[in-house]
């Protein structure tokens, strides 16, 4: 039986967790986004047919997508082929539109930012691996940002790939023991990327906007990689978002090798902003024993994991859910905009 919690009601915002069946009936969508982060290329990846099971139209890769941290062309080479090799990603590949960021460990720099040596080349590679054709402009340009628009007979949906890396400051190290880094001031996305995401937010005509970004946007209280190293850069995309007044935006991360969801209410959007998390595909945190987050929802996921976006344009609903092992429901979440 499934049990339904309401959260925030003013929102229309609704949890459920617990025990579902090993393999659940998928609802109807008219449309239906994958996605997933923390991905070894020399690991078993059993998660390719549950993805499959669920039909996306889109699998997006949240960054992680194999465990390279080198500067050797070479060796990062040859891992992106064993991945694109994988035989379960091949059949993802044949029948699935397959989209990305990266995040440190594909960038080639554990934690890694701007001062990146590497990072021209490995942003070559990183392209390669998502197959992007020598003659796009892409290919010229720092960063692996991007944004697609999937049009359907009911509605269209925007997809904003972040780039976390290529331009983000240095990270200031903490002193506490039990944190890796602390806030401070500079950039995560540099002022070109700013600039180019605020273009696609204000021109954006889509029923619903999805932001990928390879490091956690909400969640700010544990000592990790996240974008309240950086409180200015969570609050400058929150005024974007007011400001662009683009429709129904929905965050999306990864990196933490745990998924969960973090919502909060922000003053001047009719909509909850929603953070779901989504990590690994290969591996998790399975020692993992609690961090404070105020704006989770619901209970942390330490299992092998991958996201599902169900839209339904008529209802103007999102349905995300986490999912696992032999297509286990783990969490869900249904999101209802006015």
């Amino acid at each position: 039986m499934k049990i339904l919690f309401k959260l925030l009601p003013v929102f229309f915002l609704f949890l459920s967790c617990g025990s579902s069946p090993s393999v659940n009936k998928e609802s109807e969508a008219d449309f239906t986004i994958a996605f997933g982060s923390c991905n070894r290329e020399d690991s078993p990846q059993i998660l390719w047919n549950p993805i499959l099971k669920n039909n996306p139209d889109v699998f997006l890769w949240g960054g992680d997508n194999i465990y390279s941290d080198t500067d050797n062309a070479e060796k990062m080479k040859a891992e992106y082929l064993q991945q694109k090799n994988n035989a379960g990603y091949q059949k993802l590949l044949n029948e699935v539109t397959v989209l990305g960021t990266w995040d440190d460990h594909d960038y080639g720099l554990n934690d890694g930012g701007k001062e990146w040596s590497f990072k021209e080349v490995s942003q070559q590679l990183f392209l390669d691996f998502m197959e992007v054709a020598e003659n796009i402009p892409r290919r010229n340009r720092e960063g692996v940002y991007h944004a697609e628009v999937f049009d359907t007979p009911e509605g269209s949906i925007k997809v904003i790939l972040l780039d976390t890396r290529y331009f983000r400051d240095a990270l200031l190290k903490s002193e506490d023991p039990n944190k890796r880094y602390e806030p401070s001031s500079g950039t995560i996305l540099g002022d070109t990327q700013w600039q180019w995401l605020a273009e696609e937010l204000e021109n954006s005509e889509a029923d619903f906007n999805v932001i990928m970004s390879s490091i956690q946007i909400l969640s700010a209280e544990h000592g990790f990689e996240k974008w309240a190293n950086f409180p200015s850069e969570v609050e400058k995309l929150k005024d974007l978002l007011i400001s662009s007044e683009a429709k129904n935006v929905i965050l999306l991360s990864g990196d933490r090798h745990i998924s969960e969801f973090s919502a909060t209410k922000v003053e001047g959007l009719n909509y909850p902003l929603v953070d779901f998390t989504s990590s690994g595909l290969t591996h998790t945190y399975e020692d993992f024993s609690g961090e404070p987050n105020k704006y989770r929802v619901g209970e942390v996921v330490k299992n092998k994991s991958f996201g599902l976006l169900k839209f339904d344009f008529e209802k103007n609903k999102v349905q995300l859910e986490m999912r696992g092992v032999k297509n286990k429901l783990q969490q869900d979440y249904l999101l209802e905009f006015q």
